[in-house]
């Protein structure tokens, strides 16, 4: 994705994947997760938001999960998210194979997912 800061970037504590995936207190996409940290007052964490959505909408077994940044700080601070918005993209194993940060494009979060389908 543009704004790449990372690819394919294991578990930082090298806990397991499925541990992060727990701590994201919902169900991963059956093929991919797009994981999405966000502030409240972020405008461009709104405008990732939609893309995320319609790419999860357009694309079978995968999930958009939102993360408040500021009401998981624990989280934040283990994975090292520095800027809102930042975007994981987990494979269906729950490991992250791509990591950017700032508003992505629809092409690019597009091509990110082939690398965990």
């Amino acid at each position: 994705m543009r704004g790449s800061d990372d690819t394919g970037r294991p578990d930082e504590d090298g806990a397991a994947p499925t541990a992060l995936a727990a701590e994201l207190g919902t169900a991963l996409g059956e093929r991919a997760t797009l994981v999405q940290f966000s502030s409240a007052f972020c405008a461009p964490c709104r405008a990732t938001r939609r893309v995320l959505d319609e790419i999860a909408g357009m694309v079978p077994g995968v999930t958009h999960v939102e993360i408040d940044a500021e009401a998981r700080l624990d989280l934040v601070r283990r994975l090292e998210i520095v800027r809102a918005p930042t975007v994981l993209v987990l494979d269906a194993g729950g490991r992250v194979v791509r990591r950017a940060a700032g508003q992505p494009r629809k092409a690019d979060v597009i091509a990110a997912l082939g690398a965990a389908l």
